[in-house]
């Protein structure tokens, strides 16, 4: 018994006691943790929640007012998923964000930012298809949208759909299937956040400065572990004041009713967290080149460890690179603004453009930067 707590006890101390924290991070370096707290909340509540909810089209719905309405807590267990997610990427959006500022994708933390992407695109999978399972209008019609756009794939786009489907249209096959990978996923989101935490934690966390801080390190508790706490406990604060006073204020009201085949919406959207890249997708005219370009907007994160030209890693240091990242978060800004508008002008404009700029800030402006940057320096 002894040889089995040892080894356990060990991996808790390196990684969260004994574990040497750069002395200079702030509470921007907070959302990590966040993130990981709002993992744990999906899975507990989903869990309680998969209890009670039936996969079947007649029946979806209906459980879902069960767990509301008849179930001890259930709207509260409801409230905290359904917000949850909401909660989950606006920490996880905030934790992206701040590496690209304080450019934590570079090396030697570059494979843990690959990691972290991959753990992004699968929230984005998991979130998606959890979004179909309430079997609401949105639930139903978003499905047959954003499924259909695998049919733009050549030669195999019919088949692929057809097999997502299990049949010929959104029906009882596609709603147990979904149940079953958004059961499944979180599972796999937790493991692959041990990864992405092993691999940060093999070269050190970075810092605001973006300089090499192994001489300036202390443990990580009491002094961090504490600083986490307070984060946790605003964002606690911040969580159920959305759950409580304004739970269905992020959903889409459409989807507050019972999903019929027979009645399209008026205007199709996913939630809030997809539509800078829903925008995207619509602003190509060309259904295989929407799909190619938003999966693109995601895969360009990835490569950015080896996109970027400079070694100096935190914008305090880089004045043109600081300006640049607040147009691109503008940017993003504008495309989610887009995503959920109707497909006239001039929104349909606005999102072109906003889509161009946001491929030619990582695509051009990161690349040529390094460069400028350089010739500056050496001209001074």
């Amino acid at each position: 018994m002894r040889l089995i707590k040892r080894p356990l006890i060990s991996i808790v101390n390196d990684h969260l006691i004994d574990y040497p924290t750069p002395i200079n991070i702030h509470y921007a370096w907070n959302f990590g943790f966040l993130s990981a707290i709002c993992l744990s909340i999906q899975i507990l509540t989903g869990i309680f929640l998969a209890m009670h909810y039936t996969p079947h089209v007649d029946l979806a719905f209906a459980s879902v007012e069960h767990i509301m309405r008849d179930v001890n807590y259930g709207w509260l267990l409801r409230y905290i998923h359904a917000n949850g997610a909401s909660m989950f990427f606006i920490v996880v959006y905030i934790h992206i964000f701040r590496g690209l500022y304080f450019g934590s994708y570079t090396k030697p933390r570059h494979w843990a930012w690959v990691v972290g992407v991959i753990i992004f695109l699968l929230m984005i999978i998991t979130a998606f298809i959890g979004y179909v399972l309430p079997w609401g209008q949105m639930s139903l019609w978003g499905a047959t949208v954003i499924t259909n756009l695998v049919s733009a794939v050549p030669l195999i786009g019919d088949s692929i759909v057809t097999w997502l489907w299990g049949g010929f249209s959104v029906d009882n096959a596609t709603l147990n299937r979904f149940f079953s990978l958004h059961y499944l996923l979180p599972f796999v989101i937790a493991a692959a956040s041990l990864v992405h935490l092993a691999v940060l934690h093999q070269d050190g966390s970075g810092n605001p400065l973006g300089i090499d801080s192994n001489v300036d390190k202390i443990s990580m508790f009491p002094y961090f572990i504490i600083k986490d706490f307070l984060g946790l406990i605003i964002f606690i604060i911040f969580f159920l004041v959305f759950v409580y006073f304004s739970p269905n204020i992020l959903g889409h009201p459409d989807n507050y009713i019972e999903a019929n085949p027979m009645v399209t919406p008026a205007h199709i959207v996913p939630e809030w967290y997809f539509l800078p890249f829903y925008a995207i997708l619509r602003s190509i005219p060309h259904k295989l080149g929407g799909v190619i370009a938003m999966i693109s907007a995601i895969a360009i994160l990835a490569l950015l460890p080896w996109i970027h030209s400079t070694e100096v890693r935190s914008s305090r240091f880089r004045p043109i690179y600081k300006f640049l990242y607040w147009t691109m978060i503008s940017c993003c800004l504008i495309l989610g603004w887009i995503g959920g508008m109707p497909v006239e002008e001039p929104y349909v404009l606005i999102g072109q453009l906003a889509s161009v700029y946001y491929f030619f800030y990582f695509l051009v402006l990161l690349p040529l930067l390094g460069k400028i940057e350089r010739f500056l320096l050496e001209f001074k």
